[in-house]
């Protein structure tokens, strides 16, 4: 029985270790892609509630992907921003938010269209594209967009 109890509780503090700080801003691997709710949104990228001027809420530029499960589009940029997200860890952050999942964020940031990515510089406006852009021209505008001096 006292075998039994001791390896519960090591389970149960492992478990508790493991979720400890989940919902912090450094709770992510680096390169990997990070899933936001509404209220991560507010916190990570911008509190569109207690601002009515664009103000960002992260240390790194980042690519903000908003997608639905059942778009064939967003499947096929999936891999890309991946692939993205590793070659740039450290230098920007990669999101994802669903649309289906969070429909009051895609209403509030004026999505209507899978995919939409929002590029999010530092300082500056953030600027959108919709649809499918191939690799390469994600690539030249992390350039031109995200990794400006």
């Amino acid at each position: 029985m006292q075998k039994f109890i001791l390896i519960a509780s090591l389970g149960l503090s492992v478990l508790f270790m493991n979720c400890a700080g989940s919902g912090s801003k450094e709770s992510s691997k680096e390169g990997a892609i990070v899933a936001l709710t509404n209220e991560t949104f507010k916190a990570n990228v911008f509190n569109y509630e207690a601002n009515s001027q664009w103000q960002y809420e992260g240390k790194l530029p980042a690519i903000v992907d908003f997608y639905a499960t059942w778009c064939v589009p967003c499947k096929k940029l999936s891999p890309i921003l991946e692939d993205l997200a590793q070659k740039y860890a450290g230098k920007i952050v990669v999101y994802r938010v669903d649309v289906d999942a969070e429909q009051i964020l895609a209403q509030r940031m004026g999505v209507t269209s899978m995919p939409t990515l929002l590029f999010i510089p530092v300082n500056g406006q953030p600027q959108q594209t919709v649809g499918l852009l191939p690799a390469e021209t994600l690539e030249k505008t992390i350039h031109e967009v995200l990794l400006v001096k």
